[in-house]
């Protein structure tokens, strides 16, 4: 093995976006994660949208007013030709 090309190893304390924090090991010092085994959906068994970016909201909202119908459009051109 050769020297001084590992990085260091340390203590690593982990905080979720929940509040929960715990001890590891890794290669950085602190690490912040936006969803842990505390409240992911599959380890808690509860149905829950993890939607950091909005993404869920910007979707409904962008077809709220149009509804399907603006789906519908796009295969009824198709199906003229």
């Amino acid at each position: 093995m050769q020297a001084d090309i590992h990085p260091e190893y340390h203590e690593t304390s982990v905080s979720c976006g929940c509040g929960n924090s715990f001890t590891t090991r890794s290669t950085r010092k602190e690490l912040k994660v936006d969803i842990c085994n505390a409240c992911h959906p599959f380890y808690t068994g509860k149905l829950k949208f993890v939607d950091t970016a909005g993404r869920i909201e910007k979707f409904k909202n962008k077809f709220a007013a149009a509804g399907y119908a603006s789906l519908k459009k796009g295969k009824k051109a198709k199906a003229a030709k």
